[in-house]
């Protein structure tokens, strides 16, 4: 108990430190660079004074989360316990993903990268396989734990797989939809990241469940590289986590909930990257439908509320409070999957 704890404060601490030394380098480099932002024309136009802000800062917590899985889990991995290195390998993927559609961006000096189908085929590519490696592995079962309920429900396995692809693909680019203000993906995911470490915490202590240990560990040092990285996202922003980041964000945090075998749970601790997501679609499909008509002023959500009077910090800390409240809610649901020995 007292060894996970310590180790848990070590990687957010390192977490932390990693993230916040190396942005005093990487922002100004970015700047060298000219890895500016390009700012849509459809978008809100007070945004348009953060054209060419630096992009790609996301750099600081896959650098800061890859650091601390190294070097605190190291003993762990080369041991065999490789749930944590396998989250970290899935969370890269999706960011390098992220990485190509952002130089694309630069390169072309607009806001289109990878096109939708590029990027959906290699998403759906890197869901599928790190299903199937979680299954290989024994860590992840084809059954669906319902949160508060304490039942499974038993799914074929080609079903789960697609379950779980959609899953996915869906949760990684709703990440992607929230990052439209400054600080905002990163503070929602604040609370998100506590969830699995009191989540995976809990399985470790109280369940000895294989993995889980390590994964507190991998969660704590992503919220500590994130709030190293807010420290220049926090509005008024200096540096973009970009696809970079927002990917990669997405990809650790469905990581997490596979490697707890509670995908279910997302729907708690995702809830402001649903609302956002939602808020998009109900937006296209209801403009589609009456010709031109609109349900909200500008979609996504934070953009609407931008416009009736809010200012992004308003929207990040309501939109970062209701986050907390469902991943403290989604605990009380969580705790049930690991009975105490």
């Amino acid at each position: 108990m007292e060894s996970i704890l310590l180790k848990t404060l070590a990687g957010l601490l390192l977490g932390f430190a990693v993230s916040v030394i190396l942005g005093k380098w990487l922002v100004p480099a970015l700047r060298r660079l000219k890895a500016g932002q390009s700012i849509k024309e459809d978008g809100p136009t007070w945004h348009m004074s953060k054209q060419g802000t630096p992009t790609m800062g996301g750099l600081m917590f896959i650098a800061a989360l890859t650091v601390v899985v190294l070097l605190l889990n190291g003993p762990a991995i080369v041991a065999g316990d490789l749930t944590s290195l396998f989250v970290l390998l899935f969370a890269l993927v999706f960011g390098l993903i992220g990485f190509l559609d952002d130089y694309a961006k630069i390169r072309k000096k607009e806001n289109t990268g990878l096109s939708a189908s590029q990027k959906f085929l290699l998403q759906l590519a890197a869901a599928i396989l790190f299903i199937a490696v979680l299954r290989t592995a024994g860590i992840l079962s084809p059954n669906l734990y319902v949160p508060f309920f304490g039942v499974e429900w038993k799914l074929p396995w080609v079903v789960y797989m697609i379950f779980a692809a959609l899953v996915i693909t869906g949760t990684v680019n709703a990440v992607n939809i929230t990052d439209g203000v400054d600080g905002l993906a990163g503070t929602v995911t604040l609370p998100v990241c506590a969830f699995f470490v009191a989540a995976f915490g809990y399985a470790a202590v109280c369940w000895d469940r294989p993995g889980s240990a390590a994964m507190t560990i991998f969660a704590a040092a992503l919220f500590g590289g994130i709030v190293g990285f807010l420290v220049y996202n926090f509005y008024p922003a200096k540096v973009f986590m970009g696809d970079t980041g927002s990917l990669f964000l997405g990809g650790a945090v469905c990581g997490m909930a596979f490697a707890l075998d509670l995908p279910l749970i997302l729907i708690l601790v995702g809830i402001i990257y649903i609302i956002e997501t939602m808020s998009d679609i109900i937006q296209v499909t209801y403009f589609k439908a009456t010709h031109g008509k609109r349900i909200f002023r500008m979609a996504p959500l934070h953009h609407h509320l931008e416009m009736g009077g809010w200012s992004e910090k308003k929207v990040v800390f309501v939109f970062a409070g209701i986050s907390l409240v469902f991943c403290i809610l989604a605990y009380f649901g969580a705790i049930g999957r690991f009975p105490a020995l």
